[in-house]
């Protein structure tokens, strides 16, 4: 069995078969999905979507895309969703340089605000990071969030840093682009990151893994991550399913 730890369900790519995509992941094989939030609508939405199915979750948070709209009651906000039964963790919040969507004094700024959110609330945090590797590693550091649960979603740095990450309690989510061709990066990690410190995810609807790839992702697709990883480190994918899922039930407390 597997657990999408990041899928983007309330999308509007979604909007018209919500139902047969789930169903299509239970009949391969995925009975958890984490849907996190990328702004205030789409945050409340997956708090709705989770509210309305088994095995789906919610995170709450304001990307780096859109933090540039960001105001301090959206905080108050973000902490009011958090209340809901099946929301357990804020995200997804971070860094993201190579667009610059938002202005990065901003990005940096709601950031840390959102970090410091979720270690008062004791919620761990799904951070993206994108050309951003040394501003995002100085956040987590400078506040903490490694003692309430941390995950770096999409990985896509360098083995040395994940290193780094994992020696400070802090997980590793790798997706679809492990299967692109010239993802070696992406499998050393997979290779040399240690079991216990990794999940995995599709982040759909984007980065189909291949043969995939270039078309709408959807949670189904996660057991080719989870297969990419096992060829990685030359086990048995069950083992990769068994210990993702186990890892991913860790970090977000949950217990169904």
């Amino acid at each position: 069995m597997y657990f999408d730890s990041h899928a983007h369900l309330d999308d509007q790519k979604f909007s018209e078969d919500l139902i047969a995509v789930l169903q299509r992941a239970k009949e391969a094989g995925v009975t958890h999905m984490l849907n996190p939030g990328a702004n205030m609508a789409s945050s409340q939405k997956a708090v709705a979507l989770a509210a309305s199915h088994e095995g789906l979750y919610a995170a709450v948070g304001i990307h780096p895309h859109d933090v540039k709209d960001m105001l301090p009651q959206h905080l108050d906000q973000l902490e009011v969703l958090t209340r809901e039964p099946k929301v357990v963790a804020i995200g997804e919040i971070g860094l993201d340089y190579h667009y610059n969507f938002s202005p990065q004094e901003d990005q940096q700024r709601w950031f840390k605000e959102q970090l410091q959110l979720a270690r008062r609330l004791h919620l761990p945090v799904i951070i993206h990071d994108r050309e951003a590797h040394g501003d995002v590693f100085d956040l987590i550091e400078a506040t903490g969030v490694a003692e309430t649960g941390c995950v770096l979603h999409c990985f896509s740095g360098s083995v040395e840093m994940a290193r780094e990450y994992v020696k400070r309690g802090i997980y590793i989510s790798l997706a679809g682009p492990i299967t692109f061709h010239n993802a070696r990066k992406t499998r050393e990690v997979a290779a040399e990151i240690p079991l216990e410190w990794l999940l995995i995810e599709t982040d759909c609807p984007y980065l189909a893994p291949v043969p995939h790839r270039g078309r709408r992702n959807e949670p189904g697709y996660v057991p080719r991550v989870a297969d990419a990883i096992a060829a990685a480190k030359d086990i048995p994918v069950e083992e990769v399913a068994a210990h993702t899922m186990a890892n991913t039930k860790k970090l977000f407390r949950i217990t169904e």
